[in-house]
């Protein structure tokens, strides 16, 4: 399974305290060596603060080794420093506590405004410079481990500054970090959704910096969006659905990052949208194995096989093999793992409708070949499905078949489903219409401003 595994590549865009829980997973997996993982985890804890845990990992790996003596000094320093960037914000802390300062605080956290820090600085003389030593100390504890004082001092920082503030954003990267590492999947949920607000509306970036923190934030987003009730809507909405509300002449910024940084988020993408039910259309899974056939060449795995096996070859027998591979890939993945029943539940579903289309009387016996079912679970499962998804079929128990009804369109559905893009292509003709039209415009005036220019500095005969 170390073939399909995308910790490494993960691990590059995720800041180093969010690699952990991924280093844990593949320990109880027992995918590596446990050996390797340990020193691993050894070399991410070197550049920060978590002293303590650096020393137990090393005793793991030298159980008969004497602790580092430089370790040991370490935490010395570590423990003085935190005293002192204590004791430098403490004021603010005492401050903010109180009941006007308080409320003040919270009516003021989704607005602008400096009235917070006006109303600490005129009845508690707390310095700008102290909310900058906020920011720092939030950094601190959170590189200490200590993920709840750090997403309180960072949501308190959030609220005494301006959305411009120069420390604004890495101190919503770090609120994020802190609510995930906390598992608090609510408040990530809300802390993504401004990062991502953030990130847009940042126009003094340049655009590969903008690149970069899309890639960061496509990554980030798998704890929140594997984790949270209204997450895999949101995955599925954010790399597709959107694609279809631009018009023709704009692209999907998400979509972009990844085809150009991040081919193997396609693995979660497919997954998302196997999963979800509600984003299952034919629109979006078209659009999907279209995507995987162009990404082919730069990201496989079983999960997009299994659709282009599927939707590209129709070749039902690969389909149940990469199917079977799936299974494997699911159950060692850190952001899968816990949706395995309900993708194996869907993707016999998508199996079973690809199938239908193609045969209107099916053996129950190769129906079951085909899921990797016996024939009984086979026939539950598909009068099961009949009677909740109100398929036109029956079951012809004496024949062992399953014959399917007519699947024609009404003509009124018919015109629906030709004409229900066409307001938006034609507002997409009608801009680029216009916009035609205003160069050609701007063109016949640059050029009459030329023959104008050329005439006059033309000298005379005489």
């Amino acid at each position: 399974m170390a073939e399909y595994d995308l910790t490494s590549k993960l691990g590059r865009y995720f800041d180093r305290h969010l690699v952990f829980p991924l280093l844990e997973f593949l320990t109880e997996r027992n995918i590596f060596d446990e050996k390797d993982i340990l020193q691993a985890k050894y070399d991410l804890l070197q550049h920060t603060t978590m002293v303590d845990f650096q020393l137990d990992i090393y005793n793991k790996l030298h159980p008969d080794g004497i602790e580092p003596k430089d370790l040991v000094d370490k935490r010395e320093g570590i423990v003085a420093r935190f005293n002192e960037l204590s004791e430098a914000v403490q004021p603010l802390l005492d401050a903010a506590v109180t009941e006007d300062a308080a409320r003040l605080i919270e009516n003021q956290r989704n607005s602008d405004s400096m009235l917070a820090l006006d109303f600490l600085h005129k009845k508690f003389n707390i310095e700008r410079s102290m909310v900058d030593d906020l920011h720092t100390f939030a950094r601190y504890v959170y590189d200490c481990g200590d993920y709840s004082r750090a997403a309180a001092n960072l949501g308190l920082y959030r609220a005494l500054v301006p959305n411009n503030d120069k420390n604004m954003m890495s101190c919503l990267w770090g609120k994020l970090a802190s609510e995930i590492l906390m598992q608090r999947w609510d408040e990530a949920y809300d802390d993504l959704n401004h990062l991502k607000v953030a990130i847009e509306n940042n126009n003094s970036r340049s655009p590969i910096d903008l690149l970069h923190q899309r890639t960061w934030f496509i990554h980030w987003s798998l704890f929140v969006y594997f984790n949270h009730p209204q997450g895999r809507d949101d995955l599925v909405q954010l790399f597709l659905n959107s694609a279809a509300s631009t018009s023709t002449n704009q692209t999907n910024i998400y979509l972009n990052t990844l085809q150009t940084t991040a081919p193997h988020l396609l693995r979660y993408l497919a997954a998302a949208v196997i999963i979800n039910p509600r984003k299952k259309n034919d629109r979006v899974l078209k659009e999907l194995v279209k995507i995987i056939q162009q990404e082919s060449y730069a990201f496989r795995d079983p999960i997009t096989e299994f659709l282009e096996c599927l939707y590209v070859h129709f070749d039902f027998d690969n389909a149940q093999k990469k199917l079977r591979d799936c299974t494997a890939v699911l159950n060692n993945d850190f952001f899968l793992i816990g949706c395995m029943d309900e993708f194996m539940e869907n993707a016999r579903l998508l199996i079973f409708e690809t199938f239908c289309r193609i045969h209107r009387c099916i053996t129950i016996e190769m129906l079951a070949e085909k899921l990797n079912m016996s024939p009984e679970e086979a026939e539950r499962w598909i009068v099961n499905l009949i009677r909740n998804a109100n398929l036109d079929a029956k079951i012809d128990s004496q024949g062992g078949t399953v014959v399917m009804g007519s699947q024609v369109l009404s003509p009124y559905q018919t015109i629906i489903e030709k004409t229900k893009n066409l307001f938006t292509r034609t507002q997409s003709l009608a801009h680029n219409s216009e916009k035609k039209k205003d160069t050609n415009a701007n063109w016949h005036n640059y050029q009459t401003q030329q023959s104008q220019t050329n005439s006059g500095a033309v000298p005379s005969n005489e």
